[in-house]
């Protein structure tokens, strides 16, 4: 009903700027203008919405922009900047007289948010201009993080009131359908052009020999001349990592900023906003190295705020440390690790927690060999994932729950993201173990209605429920979700009494190998530049 309505107001706008430019012109230039009008709607009526879409492209027929679906994305875009500029004003207005919130930070979420969401936009339309149409796969991830993060804010702003509440939910909703229509036409180009993997920019495409000798090596004294150390016995730089962050220098896209962090516990909470790009944190062990805080919902912050480490800063890697979120199993939400940043990676890193352990929230990120334990939906989120080598491990829930490992968000069929789970082994920590009688465990279950996971070549334990999968409460996206399961092995792997849903898949070769590093999360491209591992394939 509503697209039909939106249908009905574009073609009447259409038909009102028609007459209206006809009356004031030629008969060679009114026959111009259909033609070109005749191009746009036929372009506007495959967006997912045609009104906005119309609204965006009809004062750039006047200057007679070509027929080429490349032109119409760019006037897109920069409609999706100049409402989105707006909305940035409309932000700064908001204050304790306008909006109430009842979960600390959710403005302040939102602000930044949209910042890296200005900063995709942007970025996308550099990608677009280019003649190499493979940058596509950029705008692509670009815009399907803007799409993410306007979820996010409104799923904060859902919980405030006050009189600004309104206009601003109105203004994001709209602004972002820009975004949204900007996607849906990159991704026709994509499926049209084809992508190769390719270098990218925005990370270091080469290592120094100062970094690859420093990023292969876990064992050697590092010079205090070539990193910043950070200890909690004051042996170092700094003695928070904050303070190590804070001295990083900002915007640096093409040197990474080395951060060695000794062992020992620091409880703090960590940001790497935006514009601190190339970090690397070391730590000498995740069994030594540890950053803790107990930031949670029921403590009164946002899921997305309540991280213990929370990374905006494109290129962030992290090797040997621990990342926990102690809040405890009673405490709803608490993020351990949050990373909403474009080709960031983990080695050999230990994540902690109980509900929503590890926000995998936005962008191309990869994960080697790491620890990831948790109850309910402890790997979420709507980044484009690759887990590689990794132990999974539920842990015991509270009474009445079962444990749920993953909860992917994509909210349209346009965004490529996604959680590949592929070479891991899905554990249930010890006291679960012994109890999985009374408490049931899945692989998953939908948060939004095109949810897509994939578990590829990886061990399943026999804790996990022959059914796999669980609905999310009201059955949202059972025939529109992916869910998919290829060559998996051990004692819960059985596919025999899986869930019978229209989107789930017992995948074959071809289906897995577009959920591999090298297909999903063109890591070919940028792996090597972190000195990790990692297999390019099936």
């Amino acid at each position: 009903m509503a697209a039909s309505m939106n249908l009905k107001l574009f073609l009447l706008l259409s038909a009102i700027f028609s007459r209206t430019w006809a009356l004031n012109s030629s008969s060679s230039s009114i026959n111009s203008l259909h033609s070109q009008l005749s191009t746009v709607i036929s372009f506007c009526k495959t967006t997912p919405y045609p009104d906005v879409c119309f609204y965006s492209l009809k004062l750039s027929i006047s200057i007679t922009i070509g027929p080429d679906i490349l032109n119409f994305l760019l006037h897109t875009l920069q409609t999706a900047i100049t409402e989105s500029e707006k909305l940035s004003n409309l932000f700064l207005t908001a204050g304790q007289s306008n909006i109430i919130e009842k979960q600390r930070g959710t403005i302040k979420d939102c602000r930044e948010l949209h910042q890296i969401t200005l900063s995709s936009l942007r970025r996308s339309v550099a990608r677009i201009n280019s003649s190499n149409q493979r940058k596509l796969a950029d705008a692509s991830a670009y815009l399907s993080a803007a799409l993410t993060n306007k979820n996010t804010c409104l799923e904060g702003l859902d919980t405030a009131s006050g009189s600004l509440k309104p206009i601003l939910v109105n203004s994001i909703t709209n602004t972002y359908k820009h975004v949204s229509n900007s996607l849906s036409v990159v991704s026709r180009q994509r499926d049209k052009k084809g992508t190769n993997n390719r270098r990218l920019t925005g990370v270091p495409t080469w290592l120094s020999r100062k970094d690859s000798r420093i990023l292969e090596s876990s064992d050697e004294e590092y010079d205090p001349g070539q990193v910043l150390t950070v200890a909690a016995d004051g042996t170092g730089n700094f003695t928070t990592i904050t303070d190590a962050i804070n001295f990083a220098p900002n915007n640096s896209y093409s040197d990474r900023t080395i951060i060695y962090v000794k062992g020992g516990t620091y409880e703090e909470n960590v940001e790497i906003p935006i514009y601190k790009p190339n970090i690397v944190l070391l730590g000498d062990g995740s069994d030594v190295t540890l950053i803790t805080g107990d930031r949670s919902v029921a403590g009164g912050w946002t899921t997305y705020g309540s991280a213990t480490l929370g990374v905006s800063g494109d290129g962030f890697l992290a090797r040997d440390i621990s990342i926990e979120n102690r809040a405890g199993p009673e405490k709803q939400q608490a993020v351990a690790l949050r990373v909403n940043a474009d080709l960031a990676a983990l080695y050999r890193c230990s994540i902690d927690g109980y509900q929503d352990t590890l926000y995998v929230h936005s962008f191309r990120q990869f994960y080697r060999e790491c620890n990831i334990s948790g109850t309910i939906d402890f790997i979420f989120g709507n980044a484009a994932v690759v887990f590689q080598g990794c132990n999974i491990i539920s842990r015991m829930p509270m009474r009445n729950q079962y444990t749920v490992i993953t909860a992917q968000s994509r909210d349209t069929p346009d965004e490529d993201t996604g959680i590949s789970i592929q070479n891991c082994s899905i554990l249930a920590a010890d006291d679960l173990s012994s109890n999985s009688g009374r408490f049931k465990s899945y692989l998953g279950r939908p948060w939004r209605v095109y949810s897509r996971t994939v578990y590829l070549e990886s061990y399943v334990g026999d804790f996990i429920d022959p059914t796999g999968w669980i609905q999310w409460p009201g059955g949202q996206g059972l025939d529109t979700l992916y869910y998919g399961e290829y060559n998996n092995y051990g004692p819960g792997s059985s596919t025999d009494g899986r869930i019978s849903w229209p989107g789930y898949n017992v995948m074959d070769y071809y289906d897995a190998y577009n959920y591999t590093v090298s297909e999903f999360i063109t890591g070919d491209a940028w792996l090597d530049s972190t000195s990790f591992p990692y297999d390019q394939g099936i």
